[in-house]
């Protein structure tokens, strides 16, 4: 199969992909299998929140229209002409153990092994069982010599060349002893913060509650601490993160809300809080559920050497143009096909290990 026509199977899927919105799904002329795929997957993205909890229609129909807008003849084109291919280089199995904890967290592993030419072997995550064997079915129905260069297992992985697993710091470990005689790539635990100056303008901290609350706040890339000048306020945070209120409506978050508000208290942490999202003064990344840490700096120069120090802890980094690489308020969760995961770029590795 040629690097272009596994292009296109992608592009294809961008397009069926592209139906899908809260605002109201509608199948469009032209899309290949509307008339066995359409109808079933928006009935499985209305049926995630009973696999998962936490897969709202709403997210779920936001991951899907975040991969369509990234599954574009032009994004894949972009992506894939820094790389030289070679369509006759021998195939490799790669087992990839994918995470769960946001919707098709793992697709862009499983567009890779497959964009590179190799055999994707699959253990999913039990968060996620239902969303990408549903796409792969539509990626075989579009090109079925897809149907052997995917398997999805249930059990042990055996019989692969290479590794790529994704998963907590204490998995990880076991990741890297359990497959020490494989080339892998394996990622832990990143959040990602963002810097403040005090001079962001509503619509930018708006934006940011868009880092913080996608997803429940349950992303790698959604933003878990905050770094603020001293004597720094928060009411113009809070004001502006005021429409994103809704979350405590669902139930899982307002128990996640209750509970960590709870343990904090008897802690005697002090608190912000704003009835939704609790602020808590820790130099620590990783902030539980419905809660953000934050950390005062003293200079902008000191910060971006403690965040190069922590880079191994960062996934991404929110500000205004702060420091290098920053991402603007309100798109950590839109990371472009060349976005790669705690900057390990995953097809360099897929196309030189042998």
């Amino acid at each position: 199969m040629t690097l272009e026509t596994k292009k296109s199977v992608f592009v294809e899927l961008g397009k069926f992909l592209s139906q899908f919105s809260e605002s109201g799904s509608e199948k469009k002329s032209g899309v290949l299998h509307n008339d066995v795929f359409f109808d079933d997957f928006e009935k499985l993205i209305h049926l995630s929140q009973s696999h998962n909890g936490w897969y709202t229609p709403a997210q779920v129909y936001f991951a899907v229209q975040s991969w369509a807008e990234a599954l574009t003849d032009e994004n894949i084109a972009q992506w894939i002409s820094k790389y030289t291919f070679n369509d006759n280089d021998p195939e490799k199995t790669v087992a990839l153990i994918l995470a769960g904890n946001i919707p098709l967290v793992g697709f862009h592993d499983f567009l890779s092994v497959l964009i590179t030419g190799n055999k994707a072997l699959i253990k999913t995550s039990s968060n996620d069982q239902h969303l990408l064997p549903f796409l792969a079915k539509y990626i075989i129905a579009v090109n079925a010599e897809f149907a052997d260069r995917i398997t999805f297992v249930d059990g042990k992985l055996e019989n692969f060349d290479a590794v790529i697993a994704t998963g907590s710091n204490n998995t990880s470990r076991y990741f890297e002893y359990y497959f020490r005689d494989k080339p892998s790539i394996i990622r832990k635990n990143r959040n990602s913060a963002a810097i403040l100056t005090g001079k962001e303008t509503n619509e930018e901290l708006e934006a940011l509650g868009e880092d913080i609350f996608r997803y429940f706040g349950l992303g790698c890339r959604n933003v878990s601490k905050l770094f603020v000048p001293k004597e720094y306020s928060f009411d113009d945070f809070f004001q502006a993160i005021f429409k994103y209120q809704d979350v405590i409506q669902y139930e899982k978050y307002a128990n996640n809300y209750d509970y960590n508000k709870a343990v904090f208290l008897m802690s005697n942490f002090k608190l912000i809080d704003n009835g939704f999202l609790t602020l808590k003064e820790d130099s620590s990344y990783a902030s539980p559920i419905s809660s953000v840490f934050y950390e005062y700096y003293e200079s902008l120069d000191e910060l971006q050497k403690r965040l190069a120090d922590d880079s191994e802890q960062i996934q991404c980094i929110v500000s205004s143009n702060l420091t290098a690489n920053s991402i603007a308020f309100g798109e950590t969760q839109k990371p472009q096909l060349w976005d790669y995961a705690d900057n390990v770029d995953t097809i360099t590795f897929l196309l030189t290990t042998k």
